[in-house]
């Protein structure tokens, strides 16, 4: 596999996860039993000035994907971000959207308790009855709660158009052979998932920055449970 040239936003995002610990490289266990050479814990980007990178990054790789040649992202209305951990990210990432791209895009998230008062119901920002909605994900593992976003969002009447997780581990399912994404992508469309950063990227930059030892953890990893 070639080595990845990766843009400013990946290389800032992978470097001050590392520095605030939301990125490790080391042994770490899964749910899926797996050992990993590496985790990351989205719930620790959560300081102004990591989420500006991480806005940006989401953003910065939005825009690419409208503009890709195979598979593009299709024009969208609302972004939305699944209960927790997607609020911030999708409300800083509409926000860095129209100030960095002047992109104007809704913003909506859900409720995981549903409100019997006021406006009721799980919804929260602008409706998404017919309009089409990009979810932005974290990581996925086994993609229940992403299909859960999918669910949320059609039974509100959108259309979603399109996922953008933070980052694709890259790694066959338990059978050894299926993705998630291509999973997801078969409920969405083919193409439609985009990644700011993929394992090929951490094998990348561990590369460039000469942790050695890391990269060949890594790379075994790889070999046993990457996408073939």
């Amino acid at each position: 596999m070639a080595t990845e040239v990766l843009a400013s936003y990946q290389s800032d995002l992978i470097q001050h996860s590392m520095e605030i610990g939301a990125l490790k490289f080391g042994s770490f266990t899964l749910k899926s039993g797996r050992v990993s050479p590496y985790f990351f814990n989205a719930g620790l980007l959560s300081s102004g000035p990591i989420l500006a990178i991480l806005s940006t990054a989401y953003a910065s790789t939005i825009v690419s994907a409208q503009m890709s040649a195979s598979a593009p992202l299709p024009t969208f209305d609302v972004l939305f971000g699944p209960a927790y951990k997607g609020i911030p990210f999708a409300s800083t990432t509409a926000l860095t959207l129209y100030s960095q791209h002047n992109l104007s895009v809704g913003l909506a998230y859900d409720r995981k308790e549903v409100k019997d008062h006021g406006e009721g119901g799980n919804m929260v920002g602008v409706p998404v009855a017919g309009k089409k909605v990009v979810i932005l994900d974290d990581v996925m593992t086994s993609g229940k709660a992403v299909r859960g976003a999918i669910d949320t969002v059609r039974a509100n009447g959108g259309e979603v158009v399109g996922v953008v997780q933070c980052l694709d581990r890259e790694e066959v399912g338990q059978d050894g052979a299926s993705s998630t994404v291509t999973e997801i992508e078969s409920l969405i469309g083919e193409g439609r998932v985009k990644s700011i950063l993929k394992m090929r990227d951490l094998i990348a930059w561990l590369e460039k920055s000469g942790m050695t030892e890391e990269l060949a953890a890594m790379k075994v990893y790889r070999d046993k449970y990457g996408l073939k």
